[in-house]
């Protein structure tokens, strides 16, 4: 066996090379933790959360006024407010669907998720108080720089 820094030769029990002192059999470091480890796994499952909630309000008012032949609304209420109340669901059920495509690719760790989650958690900072928090929190974990590099460095790797 030999120093792999100064090439003296070693005796197999030698604990340091006698020429420069180097350690041999060093213990390996701890791994690195990256920022963003733990928190592209939580975010997934938040927006995986949040989606499925707002799949429930976004199915029911677009079911409900689907053909219009439910009709608890009074008389007096014009003909348009059905199609205004139609459309809410209709983004309602969109944001749901893009949040769970979200929370789906960054479980996945897909390369296009990172930008999906910020683009979607910037629209969510509106909603109060669960939307603005997962932007939050969205914004805050993958919006930095070194972020981007280790998202494409775990997207790589997965």
């Amino acid at each position: 066996m030999f120093c792999d820094r100064c090439g003296t030769r070693l005796h197999e029990s030698a604990r340091f090379c006698p020429a420069c002192g180097k350690a041999m059999g060093t213990v390996p470091l701890m791994p690195v933790q990256s920022r963003i480890g733990g928190h592209v796994r939580l975010l997934g499952i938040l927006w995986l959360a949040l989606s499925a909630f707002r799949l429930i309000p976004g199915l029911f008012l677009v079911a409900l006024f689907r053909h219009g032949t439910f009709d608890f609304l009074p008389p007096e209420v014009p003909f348009f407010v059905h199609g205004l109340i139609k459309a809410a669901g209709g983004l309602i059920l969109g944001s749901a669907v893009l949040g769970i495509m979200a929370g789906w690719g960054l479980l996945d760790r897909q390369p296009w998720a990172r930008m999906l989650a910020i683009v979607i958690g910037c629209v969510n900072l509106i909603d109060m108080p669960f939307g603005t928090a997962i932007g939050v929190y969205t914004l805050w974990v993958l919006l930095p720089a070194k972020s981007e590099e280790e998202y494409r460095q775990i997207a790589r790797a997965a």
